[in-house]
Formats: structure tokens, sequence, C-alpha cells
């Protein structure tokens, strides 16, 4: 029998009515997909956000987010959380236990988006991004695992990429590395830190450019290119259901679902945006994860520059130009 969260019918998860999850960022987007997921399985679901009034780029609020949650027999926490704010993780954290009693399941999904040089990148653009990503997550993961050991149950998740060790996959992307990577780090931590204590950690990346706001805001191609984020939360629906001994892992999202629960490539296009279009698996290659600018750009020749969308067109035409000598080198 398929799970009621899960799109694949293939997935089933197990009943978490009575388990309460904290997801970051999940206003929209993935956030909000696993938000959904998580829901329709019963879970109780805390949305940290910054959001609280719609804005024109940026549909959603963590009061939207709760009111639909609701309607799924489930209850709702909105929290009003800025992640490069202590004091808002704290009080997120309190709020929950006070409301629940209990957290079981943490995903870090807020993240800043930074994708440019060295010499590009301004020291208050880099306290941002390490500040949401990594800092954020630390102290969210900090403070929600003893609490998690405590009730001896815990799963935590960190969307981010599996750590590269070639140099290669640093060109552009250093600041984003460091933030991302430290992301899986906290997962790795609190795998190892919680062993044998009902408590796993885990990183998830998606192969390919998920659908949501920020794929359209960033004009990261178009539908034919993305993916249906149900991808990652089913992903998530499978890592909360694993059993306590399946942990530390850097996982990408197709490879996961394939090696662990059996779908095959035929299964995986169910999310497709574009049902007849495969879309290309540009935030990943085989034998290893990445992100945009890391080993699967450098397989492909391609550049990505990214970061304010205030900027787009500025960027874009970055990394249009990057492109041009790079070809025109090649011919050299």
């Amino acid at each position: 029998m398929s799970s009621p969260g899960a799109l694949s019918p293939k997935l089933n998860c197990v009943d978490l009515k009575g388990k309460v999850a904290i997801i970051t960022g999940s206003t929209r987007g993935i956030g909000k997909c696993c938000a959904v997921a998580l829901a329709k399985q019963g879970c109780n679901i805390v949305i940290a956000a910054k959001t609280t009034k719609p804005e024109p780029n940026l549909p959603g609020t963590i009061y939207s987010v709760a009111e639909e949650i609701e309607k799924l027999g489930v209850q709702a926490l909105p929290v009003k959380v800025d992640m490069r704010n202590l004091d808002d993780i704290k009080e997120c954290v309190r709020l929950t236990v006070e409301k629940f009693g209990r957290i079981d399941i943490l995903i870090n999904n807020a993240s800043a988006l930074w994708w440019h040089r060295m010499d590009g990148t301004p020291m208050n653009k880099y306290d941002l991004i390490t500040g949401i990503n990594a800092r954020g997550s630390f102290a969210m993961a900090s403070l929600c695992c003893p609490i998690m050991a405590k009730n001896k149950f815990g799963r935590v998740i960190c969307m981010s990429p599996p750590i590269q060790t070639s140099y290669k996959a640093f060109k552009g992307f250093t600041a984003y590395n460091i933030s991302k990577f430290g992301m899986t780090m906290v997962a790795m931590g609190a795998a190892s830190e919680y062993e044998g204590q009902g408590v796993t950690g885990h990183s998830l990346w998606p192969a390919t450019v998920i659908e949501s706001q920020a794929s359209k805001n960033f004009q990261l191609g178009d539908s034919s290119m993305w993916r249906k984020a149900d991808i990652l939360a089913d992903a998530v629906l499978g890592l909360v259901s694993a059993p306590d001994s399946y942990t530390g892992k850097q996982l990408i999202d197709d490879e996961y679902l394939m090696a662990e629960h059996g779908l095959t490539a035929e299964d995986i296009k169910v999310y497709r945006c574009d049902p007849n279009v495969d879309p290309p698996r540009a935030l990943a290659i085989e034998a290893g994860g990445g992100h945009m600018g890391t080993d699967a750009a450098a397989a492909s020749g391609a550049s990505f520059t990214r970061g304010d969308v205030r900027k787009l067109d500025k960027d874009k035409e970055v990394s249009k130009q990057s492109d041009l000598e790079k070809n025109a080198k090649s011919k050299l």
C-alpha cells in the first residue's frame, strides 16, 4: 500500500501520528512540500520561517501554510524565525516544546544562495550565507538533538550537498560551499554525536534543479529542466521511516530512492515537471554529488553566477561572458 504523503506509489512509509517536525524555510518550495508530505503521514508541523506577509515574488506565509497544514488533520505551529538570529531559533524550540512536549524531526531547509567567485563576494554576503546556512543549521540542531535523544527518537536532515574534495568544485562557489558543506557537517555531527540514542543525521541534495520560487526568480532554466519538490519530500519520508542504524549518509535524492526504495528510472519519471522531458542531472553527477558549478558544471563546461535577484541581469551576463571565454579558449 502506498503512503498518503508520498507521490511515488512505491514508497511505504511509517505512520507519524503524534510526531513533531520543525521545518525551516517552509513557507514555499521544498520546505512547504516536505511539510505537506509529513503532515499527510500524521506529523505535526512547526513552520519556522521569516515570511509573515505575502510578497509579489514570495507567495505564502507561516500563517497560510499553517492553515493549509491543519486542514490535513494535524496541528501546526507558525513561528517567525530569522535563521541569523539565535534568539529566534531558541524561541522556536521553546515554543515547540511548550506546545507539543517533543521534537522528533528537524529539516534544515532554509538557505541563502550565492554563486560568485571569492573576489566577487563582499564580506557582508559571506556573513549572510554562512549565518543562515551553516550557523543557523548548527544552532537549530544543537538545540533540537538533546530533546530528540531524551525521547530516543530523532531525525536530522539538512538540505545540502555531499562534501566535495576536488579543488575544482570550488571555482566560483567558495563562499557558498563553505556554507552548504557546513550544513552537511551539521547532519554528520548529529549522526556521530547521537549515534545509539535513536537520533540519525543525513544530508540530502537534488540531482536536478527543483521547481521552486528560487528556480523561477533566479531563472534557472525552464520547467523542462526541473523536477518537482516531491522527489525531495519522498526522500525525506524514506529517511524518517528508516531504522536508527541507517545514519550518516550524504545523499542525492534519485540515487537514494532507487538504491534504498527500489524505484526504477521509469518510476522517477513521476517527478518530472514536464512529463515528456527528462531533466538534466545538473546538480549532481554519477559517483558524486555536488551543485551547479562543481563537478557537474565542470563536466558540462557550463558556468553559473547567481546571488541577488535584483542583479539577475548582471549575473546572467557574467555567466554568458564566462562561457564565451571558455569556448574561445577551447578553439585555440
